[in-house]
């Protein structure tokens, strides 16, 4: 696999002149096609980091690059801004127009994509995001989910090769989330669109490829979702928890119950213990 963002020792603070920094030399590296979460308690600097990987924020040191494009080059700021597309964590601040379909058309039609073309692409993205059933309706007589879902058909309609997504299921139910984290591993198994999650909800990061842990700044910890989430006495120092299969494992382990390690999902945690009764 070749490099889609490769962020180097970025160190950045909201005011130059407080010695406070939001981001303090962490370093992420992720390849195409993959799924990466992002954990971190509270003003970690997640968030921050996530808004350097398509230039809404520039570092004040370390580098950026996108596909070997520097966010620090204004001339490849387009190119940067086509190829990593943002959902943020209210999708209603991304919604513009009062039909759905419309709305996934207007960065299209800002950006003068001929007509027949914006015809193709919104139904190919609203169909990605299981949204084009939706696709006459007002968006504001949807669920937060489906909300969410347009937001991404916005987004992906532009074709990037890469989708951030900054605590985009926060603000949703349980319900919510389940349907906005499938269509988000649909597009990235099925459609290779590579994805970047920063988010709270560790049974989320569960579904990822591999789990990057941010404290302070920086980045302190990463691996695959089981390698993180093995090391619960260490999560907990930084103010996180973990998957609940996996707390689970840990308590029945505790009782003297012999359950292997890297266990993270309901599944898994349920065939171990079917296995213990066999």
């Amino acid at each position: 696999m070749s490099k889609m963002i490769d962020a180097d020792q970025i160190r950045f603070r909201y005011d130059p002149e407080v010695d406070n920094w939001a981001v303090d030399g962490a370093s992420l590296k992720v390849e195409k096609g993959e799924f990466v979460a992002v954990l971190g308690a509270n003003g970690c600097g997640k968030s921050t980091l996530a808004k350097h990987l398509n230039a809404i924020l520039l570092p004040e040191a370390g580098t950026v690059l996108v596909e070997e494009m520097d966010t620090k080059d204004e001339e490849q700021l387009f190119q940067i801004r086509q190829t990593v597309g943002m959902v943020f964590q209210n999708p209603d601040n991304q919604i513009v127009a009062t039909v759905v379909e419309e709305d996934v058309a207007f960065a299209l039609e800002n950006l003068g994509v001929p007509s027949d073309q914006i015809r193709q692409r919104i139904d190919q993205a609203m169909k990605m995001a299981g949204i084009y059933q939706h696709r006459n309706k007002a968006p504001h007589k949807l669920s937060g989910g489906q909300k969410q879902r347009v937001a991404i058909a916005g987004v992906i309609a532009m074709r990037p090769d890469c989708l951030v997504l900054d605590e985009a299921t926060a603000m949703l139910d349980p319900r919510g989330r389940e349907v906005v984290m499938d269509t988000i591993r649909t597009l990235n198994r099925e459609y290779g669109i590579t994805v970047v999650a920063i988010t709270h909800y560790m049974e989320e990061a569960a579904q990822a490829d591999r789990v990057v842990v941010m404290n302070g700044g920086k980045v302190v910890l990463e691996g695959t979702p089981a390698q993180v989430f093995s090391q619960a006495d260490l999560l907990r120092e930084y103010h996180l928890d973990v998957p609940q299969a996996t707390e689970l494992r840990d308590e029945l382990v505790k009782l003297g119950y012999d359950l292997p390690q890297g266990i993270i999902s309901i599944e898994e945690c349920a065939q171990a213990i079917y296995k213990l009764f066999q």
